[in-house]
């Protein structure tokens, strides 16, 4: 195929360019993006738990069982595979510094404390391209979406996961349309099937539910592929290998992937310009509203002219009613949920304190890691508890202070203010590479605070006002573990003492993480709703500025008005079309089956 890069790299700065003139945040945005440095294309691996995304990496990499398979424990964990050496490297709690970690599944399923690990291995496919794989159970499960949406940003292309069992769920579907709205490659495979004779019906599924909800990828090319067959042939003889490889298919997924490698750069530009693209999108409906603006309808006047006294007015009388009912709606769902959160430690609490009662020898010793799984449940149900309250919170308040057209046309203005106020302020904790923190008495580690702040973006998929809440982490760091040994080993009275002292700590760690994001919401909500009313104002002022303009001037003028804003108008959606053009063009750089090409 034809180098796309003077076609992409011209696109992108024409895009810029425009964007720059027109709004230089969003410019500027575009910009830090495009000045990335690229040193090897990243295939970042999503797709639903269960699906086989581990055993596929093993397959890819000829290596059996590198990547652990069957991640039941629900971790924030996600694994990076590099060339080099055998080994792995761990971010522990409360440390910006690696370090070097053997028994890999323990750390990949949660048993031992990390936030990322990288894997080096001398496969030949790690030579071309480096390989990410989204948290343990998939990157779908509500807990992890974030995370695995945060990863997508590293992405050069993606790599989305299904299997022969079922045909997409919508949650996948969602998840692949919020995703691809910032990697425009993505390659598909569908595993497992060796297992499901009846796989080629579930792929045109697969097609037709794309073709209805992501038309972008209607006619996608899918690799299917089997990863049991390729570790069987790892280990079988010379005369059934050959066979077994060419059943498994995975040859044709690996040569895929060192194309796309060999097209990391023009990659990138598709990546910036799918970005442009969202930034033109946004200008032309501007330009849209500014060309209806001209033709001085009175209706729409007499309109705009009330919607801005009535948003004035409520904003003199009532921009105290709405502080007073933010504060009153935050410490009631702070109070709400710090009562919820006491309820479940005491849960767990009598449920171990059974278990200690009624345990011997092995049992008891077995109680940290079982204890561990149970916080770290604990911590995924209060995130999501967390995220329901806070878009409760938010939209309470935003009901209160705009109508139901105004609510419509604010939201995408508010969501953006508010992303912004949740991150203005300083990290309490943390890093931006969302390290755990590590807490000394009863050994607990949670992520906390604006320092584990991943976006929003999880929550863009159904509209609506989108709160940006990081997942918590909770679990026993390796102090617990010392600490339960060195008191209790088969002593029951210590073991509840233990409990007792790690449940203590984790409902005060937590109730302060609580009370500490409450805070940065009515926060960011107060600042938002100020800030969205005063640009509402601006725009509306500005809207009847051009339309009395309009009215003002003669038949001639009004003509002349029209034209220019019909011009820029016009201009946008030239560029729209460029853009719609090279991505169009840029398809070609995903790599279909040979069978597909032939």
């Amino acid at each position: 195929m034809s180098d796309l890069t003077p076609v992409l790299d011209g696109t992108v700065k024409d895009t810029l360019a425009y964007v720059r003139t027109h709004d230089p945040d969003a410019g500027a945005e575009l910009a830090e993006l495009r000045r990335r440095r690229l040193t090897r294309p990243q295939v970042v691996i999503v797709g639903e738990t269960k699906r086989g995304k581990s055993s596929l990496i093993n397959a890819l990499l000829g290596v059996p069982g590198l990547s652990p398979v069957d991640a039941a424990v629900a971790t924030a964990t996600y694994l990076q595979f590099v060339p080099g050496e055998p080994g792995a490297k761990a971010w522990l709690p409360g440390s910006a510094d690696p370090i070097t970690i053997d028994g890999l599944r323990d750390w990949a399923t949660g048993e031992q404390r990390a936030r990322r690990i990288e894997v080096s291995h001398p496969a030949p496919l790690l030579r071309y391209v480096s390989l990410l794989d989204t948290p343990g159970v998939g990157g779908l499960d509500p807990a992890h979406t974030a995370v695995a949406l945060a990863a997508v940003e590293r992405a050069t292309a993606l790599m989305f996961v299904a299997d022969a069992s079922a045909p997409l769920s919508r949650p996948e579907l969602d998840f692949l349309v919020a995703a691809s709205e910032r990697v425009d490659a993505v390659v598909f495979a569908l595993t497992k099937i060796d297992a499901y004779p009846g796989w080629r019906r579930i792929l045109d599924d697969n097609k037709a539910l794309l073709q209805a909800h992501a038309p972008r990828f209607a006619d996608a090319a899918w690799f299917a592929v089997s990863s049991t067959l390729a570790e069987l042939a790892v280990a079988a003889g010379p005369d059934d290998q050959a066979a077994l490889v060419d059943a498994s298919k995975i040859a044709e997924l690996q040569h895929a992937l060192v194309e796309l490698a060999g097209r990391g750069h023009q990659l990138q530009l598709a990546n910036v310009l799918r970005a442009g693209r969202n930034e033109l999108a946004r200008l032309e409906a501007a330009a849209h509203d500014r060309v209806r603006a001209i033709e001085a309808d009175p209706a729409r006047t007499a309109q705009l002219r009330a919607e801005r006294a009535a948003l004035a007015a409520r904003k003199r009388t009532e921009s105290r009613q709405w502080t007073l009912l933010l504060s009153t709606e935050t410490q009631r769902a702070r109070v709400e949920t710090v009562g919820q959160l006491r309820t479940r430690i005491a849960a767990v609490q009598q449920e171990f304190s059974e278990k200690i009662d009624s345990g011997r020898g092995e049992a008891l010793a077995k109680l940290p890691e079982q204890l561990d799984a149970e916080l770290q449940a604990v911590a995924v149900q209060l995130s999501e508890r967390l995220e329901e309250t806070f878009a409760q919170v938010g939209e309470k308040v935003l009901a209160s202070v705009f109508d139901d057209s105004e609510r419509a046309e604010m939201l995408g203005r508010l969501n953006a203010t508010l992303r912004h106020a949740m991150d203005a302020a300083p990290p309490r904790d943390g890093s931006a590479d969302n390290l755990l923190i590590a807490l000394s008495a009863g050994g607990i580690a949670f992520m906390a605070g604006r320092g584990a702040m991943l976006g929003a973006s999880v929550l863009a998929v159904g509209g609506g006002l989108l709160i940006p809440v990081a997942g918590i982490g909770l679990g026993l760091a390796a102090g617990g573990y010392v600490l339960y040994r060195r008191r209790v080993q088969t002593d029951r009275q210590q073991a509840r003492i233990w409990l007792r002292d790690v449940l203590g700590e984790a409902r005060a760690a937590l109730a302060d993480e609580i009370a500490n994001r409450f805070t940065d919401l009515q926060y960011a909500l107060s600042v938002a709703v100020d800030d969205a009313v005063e640009k509402r104002l601006k725009d509306l002022d500005a809207h009847i500025a051009e339309i009395d303009a309009a009215a003002a001037e003669d038949a001639a003028g009004r003509s002349k008005r029209r034209a220019a804003a019909q011009q820029e108008l016009d201009g946008v959606r030239a560029k729209l079309r460029a853009a719609d053009a090279a991505l169009s063009k840029a398809r070609a750089l995903t790599p279909v089956p040979h069978e597909e090409d032939r």
